[in-house]
């Protein structure tokens, strides 16, 4: 029997971990078994009607220049579609860039954009900060409670940002609830996808119509290469978002992309092994009497545990803990870890450990910090590849420190 009559030839019949390793390839005519690298700015056309036809997009996966249109590019972007069951994307040089589109390429002078208190410093920033800098004016609500989303909706909302889990404090929103909630407006969702990952939610599946990656983390996942990723509907992508990138010119180098392709054949599984480790790091540390709380969301003492479930299949990779004897006590535990780093970083093979109030989050002023829950002692702990057990260990002496 051929095998072009194999119903595995559709790679939407495939669980996400085949999707990882298969989806998106394209081969040359030299059948390599890797995805090739082309490291090129330019093409050469085969006639000057090809160029003018290519140039009207008349020619269907064609590449005129490679600020916006690559091979690599094309592997990442269809991959990264199939597994999230986005009908497109896009790749960027940042998580940042990604954002920053995402939230840019939607709005226009005199729009209105209501996001969740609870985001990354720099996200906030884009909204905060950013946009009004162009007529864009924001609200940020407590994201925790969906009607908080409605109040604050206006009749010239366009865009609605979130990210959940939150970063730092693994907060919750829901998102099929505000998805209801933006679309009734005639808005836009958008959702930051980082801390639960492909593996464990799916936002577009819920109602989003964005979904926003920083691909440095665990796409690549091993310190390598930075990279963002934005994904939703054909219309959107290809439209506003592709325009945007192209005339900002926030590009993923072709280097990147093929290492961020290469990356997705592993995800699965570091993301599940990182995962298995974090829960049973959450557990060890939840009864310690040197720990205020320990965030995770999947773990029984989260608040929206629940909620947690219904959205996530699992808990990912990263959990919070709040040390008793707030600053002080936060530094003495990270200072004496062994295997743990510090670093801002996360999704990591390597575990990091950062002190969110002094590092990713310390250019808000001290209310905000406190509003959105990043106090003195937070520690956030991006568990990596190592044996749980000596994670676990180096913990607990540094604990013993404090």
């Amino acid at each position: 029997m051929s095998k072009q009559n194999n119903p595995l030839r559709d790679p939407k019949k495939l669980s996400a971990a085949t999707q990882m390793v298969h989806g998106g390839g394209k081969r040359s005519q030299f059948h390599e078994t890797s995805e090739a690298l082309f490291l090129n700015s330019g093409y050469a056309y085969p006639s000057s009607e090809h160029a003018e036809l290519l140039f009207q997009g008349k020619v269907p996966g064609g590449h005129n220049y490679s600020r916006f249109a690559n091979p690599n590019y094309d592997m990442l972007q269809d991959r990264m579609a199939l597994i999230e069951g986005a009908e497109a994307a896009r790749c960027f040089a940042t998580g940042m860039s990604a954002v920053t589109n995402a939230v840019m390429s939607q709005v226009r002078a005199g729009d209105h954009i209501v996001a969740s208190q609870a985001l990354f410093g720099g996200c906030r920033f884009v909204v905060e900060d950013f946009a009004p800098r162009f007529g864009v004016a924001s609200t940020l609500v407590d994201g925790r409670d969906p009607a908080n989303f409605a109040s604050a909706m206006q009749p010239n909302t366009k865009l609605v940002f979130i990210e959940t889990p939150t970063n730092p404090t693994l907060e919750l929103v829901d998102i099929a609830a505000v998805a209801e909630i933006a679309h009734a407006h005639g808005a836009r969702l958008i959702v930051d996808n980082v801390f639960a990952t492909a593996l464990y939610q799916k936002p577009l599946e819920l109602g989003a119509d964005i979904v926003t990656y920083s691909a440095t983390k665990h796409i690549d996942g091993q310190g390598r290469v930075m990279g963002g990723i934005v994904l939703g509907s054909r219309e959107i992508i290809e439209g506003d978002v592709h325009t945007f990138l192209r005339h900002t010119g926030a590009t993923l180098s072709p280097f990147n992309a093929w290492v961020l392709t290469k990356g997705l054949e592993t995800f699965a599984l570091r993301v599940e092994q990182m995962t298995n480790s974090a829960e049973k790091i959450a557990e060890a540390l939840s009864s310690h009497p040197k720990v205020n709380r320990v965030i995770y969301p999947h773990h029984e003492s989260h608040p929206q545990i629940e909620l947690a479930k219904k959205q996530m299949k699992r808990g990912s990779t990263l959990l919070a803990l709040d040390v008793k004897g707030g600053q002080e006590a936060a530094f003495a535990l990270a200072d004496s870890l062994a295997v743990i780093l510090i670093s801002n970083n996360l999704g990591d093979a390597k575990s990091l450990i950062t002190h969110p109030r002094t590092t990713t989050h310390q250019r808000l002023t001290e209310e905000v910090r406190l509003e959105t829950g990043v106090t003195p002692g937070l520690l956030r702990l991006s568990v990596g590849l190592e044996d749980a057990d000596d994670l676990i260990a180096d913990l607990m002496y540094g604990l013993d420190q404090v």
